[in-house]
């Protein structure tokens, strides 16, 4: 047996797994221009005709803000070990730098008090994608200034917290920041150049050793420091040496390119030729910045929803007859600049963003990543978003997303018995919320939120999740 014990023929979970829900400032707040919040690129993009589903903005999201006491105790009667949430940039430090709003330092106060009065520990990510647009207007993540900035910011917030949160994640998934948001224009702020990804992608790490030197300097071993990043399971379409290429170009790109600079202190050489004509691209880089971003982290923080296939583009169509279906990026793409096609499993069982579901992807990259890097992880967003509504009894029955969750945590435990050291796991998410370029249009919650009224109902699947932590462990059959 192992170090966790069957539970009525069930699997189990070390004593001291974490079991917690996440959420980001800007998707669940709301408050959106009060108490000396300012604007951010989210707000602006929003704003911005096309950009986003409907026109919709997170204006008034969940109304977290407002809503906070009642918020932490849905939390407590969840029975949450942990909870992740993300700190408005704006709305601390307005400009970006400089002037400290205290109105909105002390949210944030009572937020962590009231967490630890009910026995959550509270996770603060810094950076959950909401620039203030004062530092955007000054070049963004495409000039050093904003990871100045960022180490600045991160000073603030721990001089005022540190003394009652023990875990840091600096950054969340850089690699949508810098590849969604500066080379495909689909999230803020909009700009469709590759060499200002990679830029921006670099100045995100500097940024992120910013906030490691600000944590350790300000906290000393009071604090655990990571980052938390969406890693890839990436999986060529076939053997062919081509479909073999181009996946490992995507993984350069989704994973490599974060885990050799932050672990080995190294940009893959690969990926360096591969990205030499993207100006500016690596050019940004300084000496002495690879050494700062490799400096030690405490863990790693995995986010993980589906795993991709990938061929070369020549060969899409032909996957086909391997049950495959995708089609050639379109030229001056993303993927056609790794000269690369994602692909799709016919008859594939999806969630309604259309994302494949395949908890043998979680199993595979938590092996892969556990057994490459020297810190425990955290599986520190996973869920799905599915068609949930409330029936005419008021009941939201979420069977999808429990089983969903369900076998993704199962995956996570064989990847523990393959010698993981894995230390928690974290459902996306808390609530349904503003899901980016969706607007409100796609529910990932535990807990349903009426946005018309913000009326909280807890769904099947909340039920499901607190029976779950407080066996600490899953029941014997899956699903």
């Amino acid at each position: 047996m192992s170090d966790a014990q069957a539970i009525d023929d069930g699997v189990g979970f070390p004593e001291g797994f974490l079991w917690g829900a996440a959420t980001a400032s800007y998707q669940v707040e709301g408050a959106a221009g009060e108490d000396g919040r300012s604007e951010s690129i989210w707000d602006r993009f929003c704003r911005e005709p096309g950009r986003v589903l409907h026109g919709d903005t997170g204006d008034v999201a969940c109304d977290h803000y407002h809503r906070l006491e009642e918020d932490l105790d849905l939390m407590a009667g969840l029975g949450l070990g942990a909870y992740r949430f993300s700190v408005a940039w704006p709305r601390v430090v307005p400009e970006g730098r400089g002037r400290v709003n205290a109105a909105g330092l002390d949210f944030y106060r009572r937020l962590v008090s009231g967490l630890r009065e009910r026995g959550i520990v509270p996770v603060v990510t810094l950076y959950h994608w909401d620039l203030p647009v004062a530092l955007d207007d000054e070049g963004g993540w495409l000039s050093r200034g904003t990871a100045d900035a960022f180490g600045e910011y991160t000073r603030v917030v721990a001089g005022e917290l540190g003394d009652a949160v023990g875990k840091w994640i600096t950054l969340n998934e850089p690699w949508c920041s810098a590849w969604l948001g500066y080379a495909m224009g689909v999230h803020a702020p909009g700009h469709e150049d590759l060499g200002e990804a990679l830029a921006a992608h670099h100045h995100l790490l500097v940024a992120h050793a910013s906030a490691v030197s600000a944590l350790r300097s300000e906290l000393g071993e009071r604090a655990e420091v990571g980052i938390t990043l969406n890693l890839g399971a990436i999986r060529p379409a076939s053997d062919h040496p081509d479909d073999v290429a181009a996946a490992r170009r995507v993984d350069g790109n989704h994973n490599r390119i974060f885990l050799d600079p932050l672990f080995a202190g190294r940009y893959p050489e690969d990926m360096v030729e591969l990205m030499a004509s993207w100006r500016p691209g690596l050019t940004v880089v300084r000496d002495g910045d690879l050494e700062a971003i490799s400096a030690p982290l405490d863990f790693l923080g995995i986010n993980f929803y589906s795993p991709a296939t990938v061929s070369a583009p020549e060969r899409a169509t032909a996957s086909v007859d391997a049950g495959l279906i995708g089609s050639t990026p379109e030229a001056g793409s993303f993927g056609a600049a790794h000269r690369a096609a994602t692909l799709s499993r016919i008859g594939a069982k999806r969630t309604a963003m259309g994302w494949e579901v395949d908890p043998s992807g979680l199993e595979e990259l938590l092996v892969r990543v556990g057994r490459e890097v020297p810190v425990p992880l955290y599986v520190t967003e996973n869920g799905a978003a599915c068609e949930d509504y409330r029936d005419p009894s008021g009941a939201v029955r979420d069977t999808e997303r429990i089983e969903y969750l369900d076998s993704h945590l199962r995956a996570a435990r064989r990847a523990m018995d393959a010698g993981v050291d894995l230390r928690g796991y974290f459902a996306w998410s808390l609530m349904d919320n503003f899901e980016w370029a969706l607007g409100y249009s796609k529910r990932f919650g535990l807990v349903f939120v009426d946005y018309p009224t913000g009326e909280r109902t807890l769904k099947q699947s909340a039920a499901w999740y607190r029976e779950v932590i407080g066996r600490n462990g899953l029941p014997g059959a899956a699903g």
